[in-house]
């Protein structure tokens, strides 16, 4: 299963895993791209390690927002947090969701970093760890 760190700047890293179940507290401070649904169960693991933000795949939305429940969960928490389209990246797949993801959702937290809906999520978050 991968885990990587792909990115790296003045604002903090970028590590990429593609099971949320993957994150420890090495992460701490960093922005995370899983690869897993942005539920709520995996909300709740996103939320045992204090991040700076993180990414789901928005597994197609489902019942009643269900693929994306963890934006809420996190805003809660005042984590930044989002989700990029399942058509655009495969789920379970970090490295498709970094090549090729596209921002599909995004928290108030996240908005107010800049993220918004249509990037593409490399290009976004590799500007957010640099500052620019």
């Amino acid at each position: 299963m991968l885990k990587k760190e792909v990115g790296r700047g003045a604002r903090g890293s970028i590590v990429i895993m593609d099971s949320i179940t993957k994150v420890t507290p090495a992460d701490a401070g960093s922005v995370v791209v899983s690869a897993s649904h942005g539920g709520a169960s995996s909300g709740e693991f996103a939320l045992e390690v204090p991040l700076k933000a993180v990414f789901f795949n928005d597994a197609g939305v489902g019942k009643e927002n269900a693929g994306i429940a963890a934006l809420a969960m996190l805003q809660s928490k005042a984590v930044a947090a989002g989700t990029v389209a399942h058509t655009s990246a495969r789920i379970g797949d970090a490295q498709d969701m970094w090549d090729h993801g596209v921002i599909s959702h995004v928290n108030e937290a996240a908005r107010g970093m800049g993220l918004v809906e249509g990037l593409a999520l490399r290009d976004a978050l590799s500007r957010l760890v640099a500052g620019a």
